[in-house]
């Protein structure tokens, strides 16, 4: 038995529990939250990661997000260069995509404390534009800021492609709380977003593009197992980007 692997199988389990208890996903209907002040850097709550996804049928956090090098996203923007559309097609493949987090409370389950609310650039920018406007301002404050209603429509109801995620601030200006045991767990029970996804070394990560590049015999067989699974689920409509997001962190 290889216990090297078996202590780095327990790690992922263990990352994932901590990782699925830590996050907020929008569910069917409206839902209110609360932005609230990130611990971990006082003057943005708002945190841009940059991830490779669907690489060895998982993905991972890129040291770009923190300004360190990173081997992919380096041979990925040689493959653009190349001037070759082969290449640039590969290298839209394998180069970071931003997602943005942001630290929340959860109106009626703020006894659950801060989770991290994920989302795409539509979203983002739209956050970003109403708090550039001076009739808002900053929604994130803890005294004057405001809630925000979540509608998540999906793709079935919909009748779109994809799902659908609507914000409205609401108009009044309110504290996080009047409770001091709410207040007291949006300080204490956040945790840094390099808890919940964590960067991998460049070594690990070029042997990672190398194994991509150069899939093992049982990798190629896991790869084709999954595609057989995926086709006989047949043409159902796709599912939420932030589910398949957390599905390719959590394989």
């Amino acid at each position: 038995m290889d216990l090297n692997a078996i202590r780095k199988r327990l790690g992922q389990l263990q990352t994932t529990n901590n990782r699925t208890s830590s996050l907020w996903k929008p569910q069917p209907g409206k839902t209110q939250i609360r932005i609230v002040p990130y611990t971990f850097n006082k003057d943005n709550p708002f945190i841009e990661l940059f991830f490779h996804y669907n690489l060895n049928n998982r993905s991972y956090l890129s040291p770009i997000s923190f300004g360190r090098p990173d081997p992919i996203e380096e041979f990925a923007q040689k493959l653009k260069a190349s001037g070759n559309k082969e290449d640039y097609q590969l290298s839209k493949k394998l180069e970071a995509k931003m997602r943005t987090f942001a630290p929340v409370i959860v109106r009626g389950e703020e006894s659950q404390g801060v989770k991290f609310w994920g989302f795409g650039k539509t979203v983002y920018q739209e956050l970003l534009s109403i708090i550039a406007d001076p009739d808002y301002g900053d929604i994130t404050d803890a005294v004057n800021g405001r809630d925000v209603s979540v509608e998540f429509i999906s793709a079935e109801e919909s009748g779109a492609s994809f799902p659908k995620t609507n914000i409205r601030v609401k108009p009044n200006q309110t504290p996080i709380s009047d409770e001091p045991s709410v207040l007291e767990l949006v300080k204490t029970s956040q945790k840094d977003i390099t808890e919940i996804y964590q960067e991998q070394s460049y070594d690990d990560l070029t042997g990672i593009l190398n194994e991509w590049l150069n899939p093992s015999e049982d990798s190629t067989e896991e790869a084709t197992q999954e595609k057989v699974e995926t086709s006989q689920l047949g043409t159902s409509k796709v599912k939420d980007t932030s589910e398949a997001f957390d599905e390719l962190f959590n394989s």
